[in-house]
């Protein structure tokens, strides 16, 4: 595949990750409502798990090295613990637009440590863009009255930053090990710590959940937790970092569709104003992004 065709098809790739991400935050609020904290946000990987073991066990994939294993530590860490646990516990009181706005920071931090981890080096016309979605995200932020940050919001903050990393790494990692084998491996990595946890907060009542709370869950075990991340690090593996992680700023207006659509959350003018601004920043820009050499040796 040819070089330009090759990061035409990871944008598309990291689109189709986004549009699947999309519906993780609806589908948290649905789920959380009737399974919790620790299953939503821990449980999903168990499940995931089951259909991870099974591939790897068909597929007879080949262990980690140890220094693959250190770097897919980082990836679970984000994608696997954190970002899970953070979210289902923020959306137990936000509702999905205030998180979606929230989470629209997520491609600056995942493009500024592409710096760091991959050696990616963003332009300057590159983060222009990135800083006028950013503003405009803060903008909507403001408007809707969410400048008083609850503990809710730290949350939301804090899954940011580790799942920038997680997606930083695991794009740079996907080029070594494969796109799907990196969140394959990582559910792996987190699972054993995770079953004593989630088997303690299992009850008989979960089991009369209404059928919506139950796809909800499953969506997020499959789909969020590990399909949409073999779309999404193939993604960034072809199409270079810091330059799939800007079609994020999609994602938020995203969920706020399918929140609206599922969970019937109103959607203002502003709303739509401010999407076209970002989505404008985004898609209507060339910003070119080199590479750091000397730093990507390291990673």
């Amino acid at each position: 595949m040819r070089g330009e065709t090759r990061e035409k098809f990871g944008l598309f790739l990291g689109l189709v990750g986004v549009i699947c991400f999309s519906l993780t935050l609806p589908s948290t609020s649905v789920a959380v409502e009737y399974f919790g904290t620790t299953i939503v946000g821990l449980g999903r990987t168990v499940v995931a798990a089951i259909l991870v073991a099974v591939v790897l066990i068909v597929r007879k994939e080949k262990l980690p090295s140890l220094r693959q294993f250190k770097r897919l530590l980082i990836v679970a860490f984000g994608a696997v613990l954190g970002f899970p646990l953070l979210t289902s516990w923020a959306m137990e009181s936000l509702p999905v637009s205030h998180g979606a706005v929230e989470l629209a920071l997520l491609p600056l931090a995942t493009a500024g440590f592409a710096i760091f981890r991959a050696g990616e080096i963003p332009s300057l016309k590159f983060w222009i863009s990135s800083i006028i979605s950013s503003l405009a995200v803060i903008m909507y932020a403001l408007h809707l009255g969410f400048g008083q940050l609850q503990l809710a919001d730290l949350a939301l903050l804090a899954a940011v930053i580790i799942l920038g990393l997680s997606y930083a790494e695991g794009g740079e990692l996907s080029k070594e090990l494969g796109s799907w084998q990196v969140i394959a491996w990582a559910i792996m990595i987190g699972v054993p710590f995770f079953i004593i946890p989630v088997g303690l907060n299992l009850t008989t009542e979960m089991l009369h959940a209404p059928i919506h709370a139950w796809i909800s869950f499953i969506y997020l075990a499959v789909v969020s937790q590990f399909l949409a991340y073999v779309a999404w690090y193939s993604g960034m593996a072809m199409g270079g970092i810091a330059r799939v992680s800007q079609i994020q700023y999609l994602q938020p207006f995203l969920m706020i569709v399918f929140a609206t659509v599922f969970l019937d959350e109103s959607i203002t003018f502003f709303t739509i104003v401010i999407a076209v601004i970002v989505v404008f920043s985004v898609i209507g820009k060339n910003a070119p992004v080199s590479k750091n050499e000397a730093v990507s040796r390291k990673s």
